[in-house]
C-alpha cells in the first residue's frame, strides 16, 4: 500500500521542534488529524525513539502545530498545538507549547497568511485554540523575509538568532477559568510515601503545580538523566500532578487525571543556589531568581517550557505562593534557572487581598525561531483511531 503525503514545514521554536501544517492542507475534519500526526511522528514507539517518524524521542521533539486563518476578529491566525506521546497512541490538544508559539508568527508570514512590512517589526496576533488566549508575537523583517540572524542566544540552543518577543495577554485561567483554581496560593496534598505536601496550583499560560524540591527529597539542582533514573521520584511527582489535577477541576478523579499526562504541568522549584547546566556551566545563586525542574509527559525536561516559565513568573508575583516565598526579591525581570541554563521572563499581576481576585495582566518572554525544512511529509495509511483529547 503506498504512503500518503502532506505539505509540511519543520521548525524550531525556542528549545522545541515541531512539524507545522497549514490548516488548509489537512483534512477539514480535525477528528481525522490524530492518526496522521501519530504516523508522521513515528508514534507509538515502545523503544521511545520514534525512528520511523519525525519525532526525536523526547516530549520537546514530539510536537505538531497547525496554523490557519483566524476564527476571531481580535487575532490574525488560529494556532492549534498537539503534543504527541512517544510511547503511546495519544495526541493531546489540552495545552499550548510556548516555545513553538515563537515559530507561529514567522510561519504565518512566510506562508502568506499574514502581511508584514518588508523591513522593520512584524506583529502577529495569535489565537491559541488550546487555551483560547491571545499571544502577540513581534519579530524583525528584512527585505520581505523573516529575519533569522541576530545577536540573541537562548540557553539550550546553540548559536545566535533574531529575537521573537511573545506577549501572553491576560494569561490567567487558560483551562480552569481562574488564575488560582482553588482560590488559595498554597494547598496541601497527601501523597503516598511522602505524606503531606505543600503545593501552589496556578493556571497561567498553562496550568501548573509547583512543589518545593526539598519536600520531594531533592535539592533542585539534579540533572534530567539523574531524575530519569529515579522511578520512585517520577511516580511521586505523577501522584502530585494527578492530585492537583483533581483539585483544579481538570479531572474528576486521579484515574482520569492519569489519562491526561500533559495537564497540569508539574515541577519542583528551589530558591537560588549553585547548580550546573547540561553544558557544564556553573550557575551561581546571583544568576537566578529561583530554579526549576519540570516534568513533561512523565519525562524530566531539559529546559523549561515557555508556558511553564510564564506561569512560574506569574506565581512569583502572587503573594503567598511557594514561588513568591522562594524567589530572590525585586520587581524586575525574573530569571529562572533550569538544566540548560536560564530563561528571563517578565510578568505583571494585579494584586488583591483576596487571592480569588488576583489577576494576571501579562507574561512576556524572548525566544528565537527558525524554519528548518519544507516539503512533503510521508505517513502510513492509518486504520486505528488515535486517542485524542481536545480542550473545551
Amino acid at each position: 500500500m503506498p504512503q500518503n503525503k502532506l505539505k509540511a514545514t519543520f521548525m524550531r521554536g525556542g528549545t522545541s521542534k515541531a512539524v507545522v501544517f497549514n490548516r488548509q492542507d489537512l483534512p477539514a475534519d480535525p477528528s481525522q488529524w490524530g492518526p496522521i500526526f501519530l504516523s508522521v511522528m513515528g508514534s507509538p514507539d515502545p523503544n521511545g525513539r520514534q525512528l520511523d517518524g519525525m519525532g526525536g524521542g523526547l516530549s520537546s521533539l514530539s510536537k505538531v502545530c497547525v496554523v490557519g486563518a483566524s476564527t476571531r476578529t481580535d487575532a490574525d491566525i488560529d494556532y492549534t498545538f498537539a503534543q504527541i506521546s512517544v510511547k503511546s497512541a495519544a495526541v493531546d490538544y489540552s495545552a499550548n507549547c510556548g516555545n513553538m508559539s515563537s515559530a507561529m508568527g514567522p510561519f504565518a508570514v512566510s506562508e502568506g497568511l499574514v502581511k508584514a512590512p518588508a523591513n522593520g517589526e512584524a506583529v502577529v496576533r495569535i489565537h491559541n485554540t488550546n487555551t483560547g488566549k491571545i499571544i502577540v508575537s513581534r519579530f524583525p523583517m528584512t527585505d520581505g523575509e523573516v529575519e533569522t540572524e541576530g545577536d540573541m542566544s537562548i540557553d539550550g540552543v546553540g548559536g545566535l538568532g533574531a529575537p521573537v518577543r511573545l506577549e501572553f495577554i491576560n494569561p490567567g485561567g487558560t483551562r480552569t477559568g481562574r488564575l488560582l483554581p482553588t482560590e488559595r496560593p498554597c494547598d496541601q496534598f497527601e501523597i503516598p510515601g511522602l505524606g503531606s505536601i505543600e503545593a501552589s496550583l496556578v493556571d497561567a499560560a498553562n496550568p501548573c503545580v509547583f512543589v518545593a524540591a526539598a519536600s520531594v527529597g531533592k535539592d533542585g539542582s539534579e540533572m534530567p538523566e539523574a531524575l530519569e533514573r529515579d522511578p520512585i521520584f517520577l511516580e511521586r511527582m505523577e501522584a502530585i500532578r494527578c492530585a492537583a489535577s483533581v483539585a483544579m477541576g481538570l479531572a474528576p478523579d486521579v484515574a482520569e487525571a492519569a489519562k491526561i499526562p500533559s495537564v497540569p504541568k508539574v515541577a519542583m522549584i528551589v530558591p537560588p543556589r549553585q547548580m550546573m547546566t547540561l553544558s557544564g556551566r556553573r550557575l551561581e545563586p546571583s544568576d537566578m531568581s529561583l530554579g526549576i525542574r519540570m516534568i513533561s509527559i512523565g519525562q524530566p525536561h531539559r529546559a523549561v517550557p515557555i508556558t511553564g516559565a510564564t506561569c512560574l513568573a506569574i506565581a512569583v508575583r502572587i503573594k503567598g505562593t511557594l514561588a513568591n516565598r522562594m524567589a530572590r526579591g525585586g520587581d524586575g525581570p525574573i530569571t529562572i534557572a533550569h538544566p540548560s541554563g536560564t530563561t528571563v521572563v517578565d510578568a505583571a499581576v494585579e494584586q488583591s487581598d483576596d487571592p480569588a481576585k488576583v489577576r494576571a495582566i501579562h507574561g512576556a518572554v524572548y525566544r528565537t525561531a527558525r524554519r528548518l525544512f519544507e516539503g512533503n511529509v510521508f505517513y502510513r495509511p492509518v486504520t486505528s483511531t488515535a486517542q485524542a483529547r481536545r480542550s473545551a
